[in-house]
């Protein structure tokens, strides 16, 4: 009866065409890679301005005048002659930020709409937004709505003092005004809390009728909407960014993706003028797509949850193409540390790109066997990145994560080849994948005290979901090797793998749950590592590790989640959303996440999703606007590789 239910729900929500969230810590507005990146940090577009990820302002203001009224739309008022418009309704879907105001007799529609479409790499990384306007009367009267977009030149700077050139142009049908710093450093900046303060921003349109203009520092464009009773007006607007250089590679400047494609800004323009309709036509598809397959896989609030994660998490990395045209796909670890390829960062993120694209996932997880592979990184086991965003020249990183990074990266080339149902990725790389199983074999079971993702409370030795990450990734390694044909290979490891898996049983047992250390004294901690062995159905561990560790988590909820572990009771929501995975019934997963949907509805810190926060009260403990959040989608995942 239940499931009838659940369908039935599933079938009207999919009819009626939702797939929106309305309350979120943050709105994403223009949301494309680490730099170009500005959301609303407030439910109201005109209770506050703008801002870069980083919280740094960025300001765009909209104002519409409407029968000699002006309304602010967008952004704090610069006159007290403006009218706070009325917000009727705001709306995210994975692609899209909608707003809609009462302004007069008319009512105004707002789309933001940043195309980042997975599966569409030359789409994914066009660095171009586009803000839709739309209108109808109210009042069955004609309006003409002047309306005006001003963005700060604030969007190509990292402090305010430093200087910026305007200037105007044209090509064919496309007019445009952008924004540069006078110096022009290009890559001439490492680190966390920076914005861009190379290459230029752009404001375009191909309407004829637009004005264009730039002055106190400002980017400018005005239009006229003429509504009539029972028609809609519309216009839109093109956001844009050229960084020149994206990031430097081991020496070597490489440009974005999207650079020998449309070679450039000029042609990307006209390019995204003339697919404008097409590519609202794919984001709208797109977009219920994703809410329609989430929801079957975990219901509403789950599905939210994917929205509010999905062009978070994308926008946390740049697509670049390398010097043999091979996609790279570096993230930036966003308030943590600045690192860029981040392995620890990468393995959390990681459904997202399975579901949607393992080519990105390859773009994320090669750069970092090859590092090994090239004779710059010795050790026996996996770096933990490649340098400091947007430098990846080396790890800069102080601590090495020995058991942690080895596990990551063969997991993650295990999933890879799940995904994409051979395993040539694996073939490929054998001999470091080999190198790494066999440091895991030997020193991953019952870990030294090291340093791991979760070491947010100190240091621990002898950490059992470590542990558990070590034996599920002999398990992986085992299992491409009978991929490979590699019988015995396959057998010896799987040998191992099992035996560890029974003495990790035996070893961490605390009666009614697993411990957090094998010194046991009462402690517990979130199993997630064990979701690859359901995910790739290693058959490592019995279900009823899986039960008992479920109906024990069930005891230590909070109203804005799981704890991380014994020790505080802050938690990460990425390995909620993997811990919740774990559960077989449909009612334990609901359990888990929803108080993860409250922390996203109800956190008191307004800032882009963090996925570090106190489960007490839910405030930000630290990160923000992290790619961690495609970790959410791992329940999709595991649906669709069932």
């Amino acid at each position: 009866m239940n499931k009838i239910i659940f369908l039935l729900a599933f079938l009207l929500a999919a009819t009626l065409g939702f797939g929106q969230v309305s309350k979120m810590p943050a709105y994403p507005l223009i949301t494309h890679d680490p730099y170009l990146s500005i959301w609303s940090f407030s439910d109201l577009a005109n209770e506050s301005n703008t801002r870069h990820w980083t919280g740094r302002e960025q300001a765009i203001l909209i104002t519409a005048e409407v029968d000699g009224l002006v309304y602010q739309l967008m952004g704090k008022k610069e006159s007290e002659k403006i009218i706070h418009a009325k917000q009727s309704s705001l709306n995210v879907t994975a692609t899209t930020t909608k707003y809609q105001f009462d302004c007069g007799g008319t009512s105004i529609d707002i789309d933001f709409l940043s195309p980042l479409i997975a599966t569409d790499l030359n789409l994914l990384s066009r660095p171009l937004s586009y803000i839709d306007f739309s209108s109808n009367s109210m009042d069955g009267k004609k309006h003409n709505i002047d309306v005006q977009v001003k963005i700060s030149g604030d969007i190509a700077v990292n402090e305010k003092t430093e200087s910026t050139s305007f200037s105007t142009g044209s090509n064919q049908s496309i007019r445009f005004v952008k924004v540069g710093t006078n110096e022009q450093k290009v890559l001439g900046k490492k680190g966390d809390n920076l914005r861009i303060n190379w290459g230029y921003g752009y404001l375009a349109s191909a309407d004829r009728k637009t004005v264009l203009s730039n002055g106190n520092q400002y980017m400018s464009a005005s239009f006229t909407l003429t509504v009539n009773p029972g028609k809609t007006a519309s216009n839109y607007l093109m956001v844009a960014y050229d960084d020149l250089y994206s990031i430097q590679y081991f020496g070597e400047p490489l440009e974005a993706w999207w650079k020998k494609i449309y070679g450039n800004m000029d042609n990307l323009l006209l390019t995204g003028a003339k697919e404008h309709a097409n590519i609202v036509a794919t984001c709208k598809a797109f977009d219920q797509s994703l809410y329609n397959e989430s929801l079957q896989a975990g219901g509403k609030n789950y599905a939210e949850l994917c929205i509010a994660a999905y062009r978070q998490s994308l926008a946390a990395h740049k697509l670049v193409r390398g010097s043999k045209n091979e996609i790279l796909f570096p993230q930036k670890e966003n308030f943590s540390n600045g690192s860029i390829w981040t392995v620890d960062v990468t393995y959390p993120s990681a459904p997202l790109t399975l579901i949607y694209n393992p080519a990105l996932l390859k773009g994320m997880v090669e750069p970092l066997i090859e590092y090994s592979e090239t004779g710059r990184w010795t050790k026996p086991f996996a770096a933990h990145d490649l340098g400091t965003y947007p430098l990846a020249n080396g790890q800069t990183y102080p601590e090495d994560m020995p058991v942690e990074e080895a596990g990551n990266m063969i997991l993650l080339s295990a999933a890879i080849c799940r995904a994409e149902n051979n395993y040539s990725f694996a073939k490929k790389h054998w001999e470091t994948l080999t190198q790494w199983v066999d440091f895991l074999v030997k020193d991953g079971f019952d870990p030294t005290n090291q340093l791991c993702t979760d070491d947010f409370a100190g240091h621990l030795a002898r950490n059992v979901n470590l542990s558990m990450k070590a034996i599920t990734g002999i398990g992986a390694y085992a299992q491409m090797a009978s991929g490979l044909g590699e019988s015995s290979i396959s057998s010896k490891y799987n040998s191992i793998a099992k035996e560890f898996a029974a003495k990790w049983i035996a070893m961490s047992d605390e009666g009614d749950h697993f411990a957090l250390t094998f010194d046991k004294n009462n402690t517990w901690s979130q199993k997630y590592n064990l979701v690859w062995d359901k995910l790739l159905k290693l058959n490592l561990f019995p279900d009823a590790v899986y039960a008992k560790e479920i109906a024990y988590y069930l005891t230590k909820q909070q109203p804005f989640g799981l704890p991380l572990d014994s020790r505080k009771t802050y938690t990460k929501s990425d390995w909620i959303l993997w811990t919740a995975t774990l559960a077989n019934d449909k009612k334990d997963f609901d359990a888990l996440i929803n108080p993860v949907h409250h922390f996203m509805t109800s956190t008191p810190t307004r800032v882009p999703l963090s996925d570090w926060h106190e489960t007490t009260n839910g405030k930000q403990v630290g990160f923000q606007a992290r790619s961690v959040v495609g970790g959410y989608f791992i329940k999709l995942l595991e649906q669709k590789w069932r």
